[in-house]
C-alpha cells in the first residue's frame, strides 16, 4: 500500500520566514509544494489573553510519513514557542496529482 497523502498547515509571524521554511521543506523533500498564503487574520488566546494578530499560512503537500520530520523541524526552527503544524488526510485527488507528491518526497 502507497504511502497516504496529507496537506499540513503551518502558520507564522512572517511570510519571508514561512516562505523560507517552505523553501527549505521542499528542498529537503519533506513536502512537493507549499501554498503560502498572507497575510491572515489569527485571533487566539495565548497565556490567558486574546490576541488578535497578523499571520502567513503555508498548506504543504506531502506524505502523511513526513509530517513527523516536519513537526520535529517546525518545534527546532519556527520562532512560536509552540507552532502550529496539523494535518489532515487528503481523502481524494487527481491521480497523477498524487503521483507527483509521491516523486516529489521522500518515502
Amino acid at each position: 500500500m502507497t504511502d497516504p497523502i496529507c496537506e499540513v498547515i503551518i502558520t507564522g509571524p512572517d511570510p519571508d520566514w514561512l516562505a523560507s521554511f517552505t523553501h527549505a521543506l521542499v528542498n529537503d523533500r519533506l513536502a512537493a509544494c507549499g501554498h503560502n498564503i498572507a497575510p491572515i487574520r489569527s485571533i487566539y488566546r495565548w497565556a490567558g489573553v486574546v490576541h488578535d494578530a497578523c499571520e502567513a499560512r503555508v498548506a504543504l503537500h506531502t506524505r502523511s510519513s513526513c509530517v513527523a520530520a516536519i513537526v520535529e523541524r517546525a518545534n527546532r526552527e519556527h520562532p512560536y514557542e509552540v507552532p502550529c503544524v496539523i494535518a489532515t488526510p487528503i481523502v481524494e485527488a487527481n491521480p497523477a496529482y498524487e503521483a507527483w507528491i509521491l516523486e516529489e518526497t521522500a518515502g
